[in-house]
C-alpha cells in the first residue's frame, strides 16, 4: 500500500494542527478516500489542548504506513508552523501537498495536481487550485473567485492569490523554500507566492475546485471574497497592517539565500530605498498591483499616504 519515502511517486502530505478535533476526522478520511494512493501524511502540532493528538494516533495505529511523522510545532502561529515543518530535515524531497485540518478534499485533488506538477518536468513548480467556501457544517457551498490575471512577481508583491491549503509543491520549488529557510513571515502561502515568482518557478493556477474550505470562528485565515473581506483590508490598510506585511515579506526575500531574478533583485534594491514618491513610479514600472482594479487603485492610496 506505502511506497517508500524515497520512491519518486510518493506525495508527503503536510498538515498543520492545533484544536482541530471537530473537524479533523473528516479531513483525513478525504485523505483515504483520494484516487491517487501513493501519500503518507506528516503532521507539526502547534500545542493542541483536545482530542487532535489522539484522533492522529489512533488514524496512525488503524492505517499502518500512512502517517510518516508527528512533531512538535514552534508555537509561533501557522505561518511558523507551516515553514517549520517544510524545512524539517528528515522530510524526503519529493512532491509535498499542504493541507489545513479543516477542510474535505476532493477525490482527484492529489491526481490532478502530481499529474499537471509532473507535466512542468523537473523545472520549480507550485500547483494551487480553487476550492468551495462552506459554512461550519461544509453546507452553502460557493466557489472561490477565478482571478483575472495570471500570477506575477507584481502581483506577489502586493497580493496573494495562492491558498496554502491547495498547495503541491514539486521538488525542486521545495528546495528553494527550504533553501530560504524557515523564514518570519505573515504567511506562509503569500511567502511562497512571492520566492515563487521571484526565483522564476512555474506557478499553476488550476480552475477546478480541489476541496472544501470549512468556514468558522477558529480560522485562521478567513474568506478572500466579498464585502466583509474588502472592509477587512481596507481596515488593515488604514492601521499599517498591510504595510508591514508587505515590508516583512520583502526584507525576508532580500535576505534569503536565493538566486533572484534580474527583476527582483532590481526592484527589491530600488524599492527598500525608496521613498513614497518614488514608490508609486516603481509601482508603475514593475506592474504592482492586485487583482481587482479597486483594490490596485487603493495601494496606491496607500503608497501615496506612505502607508505602503
Amino acid at each position: 500500500m506505502s511506497s517508500s519515502p524515497h520512491d519518486h511517486r510518493q506525495v508527503q502530505i503536510l498538515m498543520c494542527t492545533r484544536n482541530g478535533a471537530p473537524w479533523i476526522e473528516e479531513q483525513l478520511d478525504s485523505f483515504l478516500g483520494q484516487t491517487y494512493p501513493q501519500w503518507s501524511l506528516w503532521v507539526s502540532d502547534d500545542g493542541s489542548d483536545d482530542n487532535t493528538l489522539s484522533i492522529l494516533h489512533r488514524f496512525a495505529e488503524k492505517h499502518p504506513g500512512r502517517v510518516a511523522r508527528i512533531i512538535t510545532g514552534p508555537g509561533r502561529g501557522s505561518a511558523a508552523n507551516f515553514l517549520h515543518l517544510i524545512c524539517h530535515p528528515d522530510l524526503p524531497l519529493g512532491i509535498v501537498a499542504l493541507s489545513d485540518q479543516d477542510d474535505v478534499w476532493m477525490p482527484d485533488k492529489l491526481a490532478r495536481a502530481t499529474s499537471q506538477l509532473r507535466s512542468e518536468g523537473d523545472a520549480p513548480c507550485v500547483w494551487s487550485a480553487r476550492y468551495f467556501f462552506n459554512d461550519a457544517s461544509l453546507g452553502r457551498p460557493k466557489p472561490s473567485p477565478l482571478w483575472p490575471r495570471p500570477p506575477s512577481l507584481g502581483n506577489a508583491v502586493a497580493q496573494n492569490i495562492l491558498s496554502g491549503h491547495t498547495l503541491t509543491l514539486n521538488a525542486a520549488a521545495l528546495q528553494i523554500i527550504r533553501k530560504a529557510g524557515p523564514v518570519e513571515v505573515p504567511h506562509h502561502d503569500w511567502w511562497i507566492y512571492l520566492l515563487m515568482t521571484a526565483t522564476r518557478a512555474r506557478v499553476l493556477c488550476d480552475p477546478h475546485i480541489a476541496l472544501h474550505y470549512r468556514q468558522h470562528g477558529h480560522n485562521t485565515v478567513g474568506k478572500r471574497a466579498g464585502a466583509q473581506a474588502r472592509q477587512t483590508r481596507v481596515l488593515q490598510l488604514s492601521q499599517g497592517v498591510y504595510h508591514s506585511w508587505v515590508a516583512t515579506n520583502l526584507r525576508a526575500l532580500r535576505n534569503a539565500p536565493v538566486t533572484l531574478t534580474p527583476e527582483a533583485a532590481a526592484f527589491l534594491d530600488r524599492w527598500l530605498n525608496a521613498g513614497r514618491w518614488e514608490k508609486i513610479r516603481i509601482m508603475q514600472e514593475y506592474d504592482i498591483h492586485r487583482q481587482s482594479r479597486a483594490e490596485t487603485a487603493l495601494i496606491y492610496l496607500a503608497a501615496a499616504l506612505g502607508r505602503l
